[in-house]
């Protein structure tokens, strides 16, 4: 995901330089994602690991499917501009 702004991103990375401890830093963040799908799947670890794995999953296809479509849309833009440059 983009930051909103270059300054946004600055500050973004300004504050992780500044951080000694990343793991403490997202421990409450990873308690909060356990507990929801823990919730999710009614107490169940079995259940709350298999939820877990089939949303980052489902975050990879999205992924995926967002670089191959700006992928062709740079290609189809880069194909744009070539034939602009050719004579009628």
């Amino acid at each position: 995901m983009k930051s909103k702004s270059p300054q946004h991103a600055m500050a973004a990375h300004e504050s992780w330089a500044q951080t000694q401890d990343r793991t403490a830093r997202t421990a409450n963040g990873r308690k909060a994602a356990d507990a929801r799908f823990l919730r999710l799947a009614g107490g169940d670890v079995k259940r709350a690991q298999s939820l877990r794995q089939a949303h980052y999953l489902r975050m990879h296809q999205k992924s995926l499917a967002v670089r191959l479509a700006q992928k062709a849309a740079r290609q189809a833009a880069n194909s744009t501009a070539v034939h602009a440059h050719e004579p009628a």
